[in-house]
């Protein structure tokens, strides 16, 4: 069937492709003027306990990210190996993190969880289970944060500052819609292009803000960590939190270009460029590279091991 508007169509496949050649283009363009030498200087200038200590949140958050699973297994309901789900979580997650939300986190798991004897129903809750648990952790977060007034919006970005609180309590309202509908219709079934779902019960949802607030929250704790001292953590989590959204919104996998633009604008008046930026070269490693270093083999392992029975109800909750 052809799309209605075949213009708009093709306008927005442009834009889907534009945008991000856009932004490496303006990334290109502010690296030549960055002190390269100064940053090797400084990331060679880290401690091995404080890389030691981030390298231990950087495990700790994929554990996290992991619980995302299992709770999801239980939304779900399959009967994979608690074991088997938790590898696909970090697979997927590690993939996600430097190839990108669609093709990296949605394709592993679709694949692993069918290669596993999983139907695409099961499969499609699995990952809208685990996308929405992350995305309702950075509301309540990223609203506390905002509405407590413990950060600032940078200088070059004055405008911003008193729409914070008010974007912050938006944030926890829309937390807390989502807790009352999950308490009110969470045995109401939802029909959405084809597939059906039930909202969580309430202590599954709870468990969702839980795992996710944990993860952004050891996410900024790595960042923190590598960072000089003259970095606040609520301005860490803030800058992290603000990148993320940004990284979505242009499609550029793993952020690169997007997390340094904004880490550079919130921290450099304090903090020297290139400090900030071995900062985020050394997080960039630990959270991304190794964890993809390890779940390509991991990956490739599951794929040997071919299919293994596992059923879902065809329920939720």
């Amino acid at each position: 069937m052809k799309p209605r508007h075949p213009l708009l169509h093709r306008l927005r496949r442009i834009a889907w492709w534009l945008v991000p050649v856009a932004v490496l283009a303006l990334v290109a363009r502010a690296a030549r003027a960055i002190d390269w030498r100064g940053v090797g200087e400084a990331m060679a200038g880290f401690d091995p306990g404080t890389l030691l200590v981030a390298a231990l949140l950087s495990a700790t958050s994929y554990l996290v990210y992991c619980g995302y699973e299992l709770a999801a297994r239980h939304y779900a309901h399959h009967a994979l190996s608690p074991r088997r789900t938790a590898l696909i979580g970090g697979i997927a997650y590690a993939l996600g993190l430097n190839i990108g939300a669609l093709f990296g986190a949605t394709g592993a798991r679709l694949r692993l969880y069918t290669r596993a004897g999983l139907g695409i129903a099961a499969v499609t809750r699995i990952v809208a289970f685990a996308t929405s648990t992350n995305w309702l952790g950075y509301l309540l977060l990223a609203g506390a944060l905002f509405a407590s007034g413990a950060v600032q919006a940078p200088s070059r970005f004055a405008a911003l500052a008193g729409a914070l609180p008010w974007l912050g309590a938006a944030m926890l309202a829309a937390a807390a819609l989502y807790l009352l509908a999950c308490w009110r219709l969470h045995g109401r079934m939802f029909h959405v292009r084809g597939h059906h779902f039930r909202l969580p019960s309430v202590p599954l949802a709870l468990l969702q803000f839980a795992l996710a607030a944990l993860n952004w929250a050891l996410m900024a704790a790595i960042l923190y960590v590598l960072l000089p001292a003259a970095a606040d953590y609520p301005t860490v989590l803030g800058a992290l939190l603000l990148a993320a959204v940004a990284t979505a919104l242009v499609h550029v996998p793993g952020g690169v270009g997007v997390l340094e633009a904004v880490f550079v604008a919130a921290l450099a008046p304090r903090i020297p460029v290139a400090a900030v930026l071995a900062a985020l070269f050394a997080y960039r490693t630990l959270y991304y590279l190794l964890p993809l270093a390890a779940a390509l083999p991991a990956y490739l392992l599951l794929e040997l091991r071919g299919h293994t029975p596992a059923t879902a109800t065809g329920e939720n909750g």
